[in-house]
């Protein structure tokens, strides 16, 4: 913060030299044409060798007033001439100084990440799903080529790097190897399927989830490693239909999963081999009468999704449950479903 700081100080002081330089030599040229009474062109010309002190000899006679203002001109300007180019020294090495010393932090605070996500991509979607995990507590490192994003993620204080997401330098530098998933969502599916092919040989176990543009991309971008892809355009086109025909159940949606403070969540729930809940039906579970939650789906291990569960259903091992339920209830749900001491 301090290098920032100092960087913007020279800034200051930089653009302060040049406008008292720019007012010297304005000042100069009409005290010659004043004193004088050279054309303007020649006033500027004496003034500039005057200040730089080139040792040009004067360009026509000069009375004793010019001599005096000569000698005056010298006495201020050469001072603050030297005192603009040092500025200008100082702010460009001020401004590289603060550069490395904060890639250096940001590496480090990357470097320091375990299981985090990585975003491809600072777009509108990338800005939206950083919000959305920053919102969650979820770690996270956005990789974005863009200059004209870089400011926003310095002012949100988002780990990131400056790089293109398809390098595998750039992709080891955000720490794809020790990170839980990556999401690409460049402009073009052909980015994606790029970035999803390098992710996938950098780190096999990785969850990723990748845009897609065309539908016909889809396959690609499977094919390429990704374990889910969205397409924004499907998305967005079924959510306006539910708007029309749904209204009530788009609002509820909107409630579970887009509020910054949502009175109610849809959550998943793993079960591990040792929870407590291995073997037992939902109603022997208590999730609702102890936690309150409503248990709406269940994803099973091999992949099978049941949705709306009866209550005889048996909960088996590698289970997730989808419950419904407020913030308070969730953890209370978690707990219930514990490992056998």
């Amino acid at each position: 913060m301090r290098s920032r700081e100092k960087s913007t100080n020279g800034t200051g002081r930089l653009r302060l030299a040049v406008l008292a330089v720019i007012a010297l030599v304005v000042l100069g040229t009409f005290g010659y044409h004043l004193l004088e009474g050279w054309p303007l062109i020649d006033c500027v010309y004496m003034t500039v060798i005057t200040l730089s002190t080139v040792g040009f000899r004067e360009i026509r006679p000069l009375d004793n007033a010019g001599k005096l203002f000569t000698m005056s001109l010298v006495a201020f300007g050469v001072g603050i001439a030297f005192w603009a180019v040092a500025s200008l020294i100082e702010a460009v090495i001020s401004e590289q100084v603060w550069h490395v010393l904060r890639r250096k932090r940001m590496q480090k605070r990357i470097d320091s990440m375990k299981d985090h996500y990585i975003i491809c991509g600072f777009g509108r979607m990338g800005q939206q799903i950083a919000k959305d995990f920053r919102r969650e507590g979820v770690p996270f490192v956005v990789i974005e080529q863009n200059p004209e994003q870089l400011p926003k993620l310095v002012e949100w204080d988002i780990p990131h790097l400056e790089g293109n997401a398809s390098d595998d330098k750039v992709l080891v530098a955000a720490g794809i190897e020790r990170a839980k998933g990556l999401i690409t969502v460049l402009p073009t599916d052909e980015d994606n399927v790029f970035i999803t092919l390098s992710a996938r040989a950098l780190n096999p176990n990785l969850y990723i989830v990748a845009r897609s543009i065309l539908l016909e991309n889809e396959n690609k971008l499977r094919m390429a490693g990704a374990d889910r892809v969205m397409s924004p355009y499907v998305m967005g086109g079924r959510r306006m239909a539910i708007a029309v025909l749904r209204p009530n159940v788009l609002d509820f949606l909107e409630l579970a999963t887009h509020g910054d403070h949502p009175s109610i969540m849809i959550e998943e729930i793993a079960v591990d081999p040792g929870s407590c809940l291995v073997g037992k039906s939902l109603s022997e579970s208590r999730l609702k009468q102890e936690a309150g939650v409503s248990v709406i789906a269940i994803k099973r291990s091999s992949g099978e999704l049941l949705p709306n569960p009866s209550a005889d259903i048996v909960i088996s091992a590698g289970d997730v449950l989808i419950v419904l339920g407020s913030p308070e209830q969730l953890p209370r749900a978690e707990a219930l479903v514990c490992p056998v001491q």
